[in-house]
């Protein structure tokens, strides 16, 4: 059998690393894949967004699976485009992906089905959104409607602060035509629980749970990233908090979309803060988070192509899918300069050594491999991760592993699960 997935970052090198252990798979393809994917497939160079170019790539090379991982292609319609030349497709469909593609659609959404979230306003106009702002005390988010590489969320500590965002967004379009619109949404604290769901429109399953970091600095300070780390399983996470999120946001959501003709089949991403009233949802994502991924599927016990397909084929409901219960942590090491400018095409030192450790994998975000070495080739360059019997043992063996890593301006975050 003959699988490619789409994508080229840590979350496609964590899914890859799991479906290699499906022997029923003969041929393993990433488009366009990385220097880690390189070991486990072969990397094809056509972006993840060039949706003619995967077509034809799956058609010539008689494909007969494709998994669509990242926003952009899904927002997309890829895998419309994939279905409709005959070719099976893991995701959601266009229609469907509007659920990550539009925070004002999302956020409108939640609002019509009484899902619980923080309190918005959404608007089109830079004037009208600075107006507004004029009635608000602070601090406030804004949040850039469409895709942003998770970038396009500025949490303001003063009104000046949050009119400023909405000029970059609005005006100077630093997020490009995702600043078309902007959401103004209350505050809302708490700590942040992510909650990924394998759904067929029909059965959700949530994964087990996880929590992310995703300011640069220690203890939550700087800029927001793609993520710096996560951890699995959430501390605070209990069967009671389950349940309850469960009855009041992952059945209600995909009813939801199945009410408003989009029926959602794939990977559901909530990002839920735990405030005093209860679990809110902060965000949907249409797909697996990064780097939730790198620490969310080494527990998985269940073959993840048979999950796939049943979603695909909507019988979720008759695949039992476990998971062990061990504790996984990912600590990402970063390129100097992130989330800002930064360098690439420097020599990373010490994988092998750092990889000699069992319960070690890296995870392969921004990598190439040139001349033999492999090299940085993006802000996130690596998750390490470790699976561990307990937390505590995780915590020290991914630093103990992302301690003989190095190459130059590396930097990573010192508290990636102690919070």
């Amino acid at each position: 059998m003959k699988v490619l997935v789409v994508g080229g970052g840590g979350r496609e090198h964590a899914v890859i690393w799991k479906l290699s252990q499906n022997p029923k798979i003969t041929e393993l393809f990433c488009a366009p894949g990385n220097g880690g994917i390189s070991k486990l497939a072969s990397c094809v160079a056509i972006k993840a967004t060039d949706i003619e170019g995967i077509v034809n790539f799956s058609r010539e090379n008689k494909i007969d699976f494709v998994m669509v991982a990242p926003d952009d292609p899904l927002v997309a319609g890829m895998v419309d485009a994939l279905e409709a030349a005959g070719i099976r497709a893991f995701g959601p469909v266009k229609a469907a992906a509007i659920i990550e593609g539009s925070k004002s659609f999302s956020k409108d959404l939640m609002k019509k089905y009484n899902i619980p979230t923080a309190g918005y306003e959404v608007f089109e106009s830079s004037d009208e959104a600075l107006k507004y702002l004029d009635t608000c005390s602070a601090p406030i988010v804004v949040k850039a409607d469409g895709l942003a590489l998770g970038k396009g969320v500025i949490i303001a500590q003063s009104i000046d602060e949050a009119k400023a965002a909405v000029k970059n967004i609005m005006n100077e379009r630093v997020f490009g035509e995702a600043g078309s619109k902007v959401v103004i949404e209350e505050f809302i604290e708490g700590p942040e629980v992510s909650i990924l769901a394998f759904t067929d429109g029909r059965t959700v399953v949530p994964m087990v749970s996880s929590q992310d970091h995703k300011r640069v600095f220690d203890q939550d300070q700087g800029p927001n990233t793609g993520g710096m780390g996560t951890f699995s399983p959430s501390k605070l996470y209990d069967s009671t908090l389950a349940e309850k999120c469960m009855k009041e946001i992952y059945l209600p959501t995909i009813e939801a979309m199945n009410k408003e003709g989009r029926k959602f089949k794939g990977i559901l991403y909530f990002g839920l803060m735990l405030t005093k009233d209860g679990p809110k949802v902060l965000e949907y994502n249409a797909r697996f988070g990064d780097p939730e991924t790198q620490v969310v599927l080494p527990r998985l016990k269940t073959d993840l192509l048979d999950i796939f397909n049943a979603i695909i084929d909507e019988n979720l409901a008759d695949i039992k899918i476990e998971w062990n219960d061990s504790a996984a942590v990912c600590v990402i090491a970063a390129s100097g300069g992130y989330p800002g400018k930064y360098p690439t095409g420097l020599e990373i030192n010490g994988l092998e050594e750092a990889e000699a450790d069992e319960n070690i994998i890296l995870f392969h975000a921004g990598t190439a491999c040139r001349d033999g070495k492999v090299c940085t080739a993006g802000g996130r360059v690596l998750g390490v991760t470790a699976v561990e019997q307990n937390m505590e043992k995780a915590i020290a063996k991914a630093y103990a592993g992302i301690e003989k890593i190095s190459f130059e301006g590396m930097h990573y975050r010192k508290d990636i699960g102690r919070k």
